[in-house]
């Protein structure tokens, strides 16, 4: 039996890896295809709803690329003896692992959505680096559907202290880390 502070560790990790992800997935289409707000301005300030940098390929790849990671690790963990599994099950069968896969992926492209929202009501340019809006809505939306959808699930792992400081330190470092990587390779035009 693994410490409380390890076993959140992976529990975390595990549980929103579909959500990184996804998150890291939504730059492969290099900003192509109709922005999600379709240019749209919203009325109170004028200012575009999302942004440019919001589109409906990087939602849509993102989304249904990440989505057979979660179903991946669905179907290994059911294979692990059960003295063996140190992480949650997500669901008994590798399709009923599709909902929650479906909530894990495009739960953080509305998250990462309602972050630019978000920022532009600010004032904020696309692309503007502001911290934390950069980096929580896109696990906050999925675990706040999670608590919903699956709260068992979700209240076994974020049950404990040691998964908000978990997520934090998994989301900050690996939003860093992936953006970084992506501004390297070309594929994000900024390195936040």
């Amino acid at each position: 039996m693994l410490p409380q502070i390890w076993a959140s560790a992976l529990a975390v990790l595990w549980l929103l890896l579909p959500s990184y992800a996804a998150n890291a997935i939504a730059t492969l289409p290099r900003g192509r295809g109709p922005p999600l707000d379709f240019g749209r301005e919203w009325k109170r300030d004028g200012r575009r709803v999302f942004g440019p940098s919001k589109t409906w390929s990087g939602f849509l790849v993102a989304g249904f690329f990440a989505m057979p990671i979660c179903c991946l690790e669905a179907w290994l963990i059911l294979l692990a003896p059960p003295n063996l599994q140190v992480v949650p099950v997500l669901a008994p069968t590798v399709v009923a692992a599709i909902p929650l896969a479906a909530i894990l992926t495009f739960g953080a492209m509305t998250g990462d959505a309602l972050g630019s929202f978000v920022k532009r009501r600010l004032g904020r340019e696309s692309g503007a680096r502001t911290i934390l809006l950069d980096q929580l809505p896109f696990v906050l939306v999925p675990i706040a559907l999670g608590f919903v959808f699956y709260p068992s699930l979700f209240a076994s792992v974020f049950g404990h202290w040691e998964a908000v400081l978990w997520l934090l330190v998994y989301t900050l470092g690996l939003h860093v880390a992936f953006n970084w990587i992506g501004f390297k390779v070309g594929l994000k035009r900024v390195p936040w």
